[in-house]
Order: C-alpha cells, then structure tokens, then sequence
C-alpha cells in the first residue's frame, strides 16, 4: 500500500505566510528608525550643559590626581616590599608615650595608602611595637605623607596654608588617637590576626613590588573614579539651596563634609582634588574632609574589622571621628 506524501514546499510557504505578520514592514521600519532615535536622544542628553559640566569636573579630577595616585601607589609598594619591617622598631623610642608621635611623624617619610596602612599596622603590633604607636603610623601614614602633601598643594595653589593646616591637623588626630589608646585601649578589644606583609623569603622583591602596586593601583583607581563622579554630581546635581543650608553654617558643613569623606572613600592621594572641587564650603570644611577621609572611611571600617575585630573597628573609627573632626576645626579656625 502507498501513501502520497505533499510536497513540502507548499505546506512551509503556508506557515512562513501565517507567521509574518500583516504589518511586518512596519516593525522592519521600526527596527531601523528606533536605534537612530535612541542615540540621537541619547546624543542630545549628553549634549545638555548640566551632562557637558558634570563630564568636565569629573575628568578633570580624575586627569589631575591620577599621576599621584600612580606615585603614591608606587611609593607604598615599594616600602612594602623593599623596607625591612625591623626598621621600624629600631626607630621608635622604648616609651610608648614618646613612640606615639615619633610613629605618627613618620608617616612624613613613609608614605603608605590606606588600604596598605592596615596590615602594616597588623605586622608592626606582631613584631613588638606598642598598638598605640602602630595606630599613630596607621593614621597618619596615608595622610601626611609627602605625596599628599604635594598633591595638596597643586589642589589649592592659591591657598598654600592649606598644606600646612592639613599636616598639623592630620598629625595630631594621629597623635591624640596613640595617646587616647594609651589611656583607654583594652587588649580585649583588639583582636590581631596574623597577616604578612613585606617581603617574603625566597620570592622575588621585584614580583612582590610588581603585585602589590598593581592591587593598590587598581583598587585604590576605582575608588577615585566613584569619588570624581560623585563630586561631579554633587556639584552639578545638588540644588544650591541645599548646599547653602549646609554651607552657611560653620558647624554643619564641617560635619556634613566628614561625612561625604566617610562615604565617598576616596583615595588620600587624589582626595585634595576632590576637595577644591568642593568651592561651596569653607576652608574648613574642605579642611575636615580631607583630614577625615584617610583615616575613617568604609573600606577603612570593613578592615579594620577583618584585621582587629569588630569591637576594635567601631570603637576606633568613632572616636577618630570625633577627634578629627575637632582638630580639623581648631587649626582651620586658626589657620584657615
């Protein structure tokens, strides 16, 4: 018995016809005319004076901090894999109370990001240097180091006192937190994990420089990108009367600056630019962000935690809050 297949053709032409549908041409006019809208919107978006502001403040405080950035980066792998730890203890005096603020003068030649601080700080306590001194470099390290410094004077050229405000105020929040530890630290706060830096024995020096560079580079890269697009939008998408309700009081915008450093977590080596983007605020207030920044942050906090333990990391960040905050606005008040 045979059976009579149809022929193929017929029965697909059937489906392809039923599966157009009847206003095919105008989705294929769509499919052609809707991209070119989207990016002619899109084109005039950008074009508009508030995008064409907000573009140019963000890459101008990117293009101006990132050669510092790559020094300051440059800088603290090299100490970090090329300088002995001993050297550290064979400079600090017996006497915690004297180590405090040779600890805390030494970040003037020992530059170090903040990310790297922390271990550093982890090592120093492991190899017999007092917290209290360890804390001090840990503080002002990031903050005070000669890449900063410079930084900070290319930010604000016609104000160099700024430089000299951000030293003293930076060095002594770092000072008053090695002697407050002193005085009210307990052993049950901290909580030292054993984490390695420097350089390790049978690894090559220059790989150690090489890695350690390329880490802080690129995390500490991220982060100033996150605080010039930040800083680009609050100048830009901010109403001016807000920042009039904080600007106009000397108080407020000092704290309200804090704590944008708090959150925006910009690198020390690029936050100076970040800063005198900030032209609504006093002096001081621009003063307390950068003082407060390197040493108390979120990424700072989130270390600090997983290297000392959570009641070390609240305790701590808090109190150098307060006491940054208030030196930030006593030399600003003198000097600013």
């Amino acid at each position: 018995m045979q059976t009579t297949v149809e022929p193929p053709r017929a029965a697909e032409a059937e489906v392809v016809r039923a599966g157009w549908p009847r206003s095919w041409p105008l989705l294929l006019l769509g499919a052609a005319v809707l991209p070119g809208l989207v990016l002619f919107s899109v084109g005039r978006w950008l074009d508009s004076p508030a995008v064409q502001a907000w573009r140019t403040v963000c890459l101008a405080i990117t293009t101006q901090a990132l050669p510092f950035l790559l020094l300051g980066t440059a800088l603290s792998g090299a100490i970090n894999a090329f300088v002995p730890a001993r050297v550290f203890t064979r400079i600090l005096p017996k006497r915690a109370a004297f180590a405090v603020p040779v600890a805390g003068m030494a970040g003037v030649v020992l530059p170090g990001c903040e990310c790297a601080s922390v271990p550093v700080a982890n090592s120093l306590i492991g190899r017999g240097v007092t917290p209290a001194a360890a804390f001090a470099f840990l503080l002002s390290a990031p903050a005070i180091n000669p890449v900063v410094l410079t930084a900070t004077a290319i930010a604000f050229p016609a104000s160099p006192v700024m430089v000299l405000a951000r030293l003293l105020a930076s060095l002594a929040t770092a000072v008053v937190m090695g002697w407050l530890w002193l005085w009210l630290g307990r052993a049950e706060w901290l909580r030292p994990v054993a984490r390695h830096t420097g350089h390790q024995p049978g690894h090559s020096r220059f790989t150690e420089f090489r890695l350690g560079f390329q880490h802080d580079f690129l995390h500490a890269g991220g982060f100033l990108v996150v605080g010039a697009m930040a800083a680009a939008t609050f100048n830009v998408a901010v109403p001016r009367s807000v920042l009039d309700t904080f600007a106009g009081s000397p108080w407020l915008s000092v704290l309200f600056l804090a704590a944008l450093a708090i959150i925006l977590a910009v690198c020390s080596e690029a936050d100076a630019f970040v800063a005198s983007s900030l032209t609504g605020f006093s002096p001081t207030a621009r003063l307390a962000f950068m003082v407060v920044g390197p040493m108390v942050d979120l990424k700072l906090i989130a270390l600090q935690t997983g290297t000392f333990g959570r009641a070390f990391a609240v305790r701590f960040s808090a109190a150098t809050t307060v006491v940054a905050v208030l030196s930030s606005a006593l030399i600003g008040a003198v000097l600013l």
